[in-house]
């Protein structure tokens, strides 16, 4: 149990380190990254107003269905680009990244590269 402890210590120091950091607005909004074993989930906030811009997800019904499986590599580019083909719809060109707890590797730095890819600014 103490090995649980401490990882979940050193994830939320982590968290907190980043959050402080980085703060969204409405012309550079934060992109917020959440990954659970078997979905992944993205958004671009504004700090200022507490809302949500635009958001993509594995669990949605218009991108599950090109996925297999919402957990892997494949299913962040496919949600990096759908999030940054509505970010460019919505107006935003430019966003700050905010991985939370996660390392970037993996999934999050595929989701990001995509992101990337697609004309989304960090």
């Amino acid at each position: 149990m103490k090995a649980v402890k401490v990882k979940n210590l050193r994830r939320w120091r982590r968290r907190n380190r980043i959050r402080k950091k980085v703060q969204g607005t409405a012309n550079c909004p934060r992109l917020t990254v959440f990954r659970s074993h078997r979905n992944l989930s993205c958004q671009l906030v504004d700090d200022e107003t507490g809302k949500t811009l635009v958001a993509a997800s594995s669990q949605e019904k218009a991108l599950s269905e090109n996925l297999a499986y919402g957990g892997n590599c494949d299913a962040a580019k496919v949600i990096g680009a759908a999030l940054a083909q509505r970010a460019k719809s919505a107006g935003i060109e430019r966003c700050r990244f905010d991985r939370g707890q996660y390392k970037y590797h993996g999934r999050v730095a595929e989701l990001a590269n995509a992101a990337r890819e697609n004309g989304l600014q960090f």
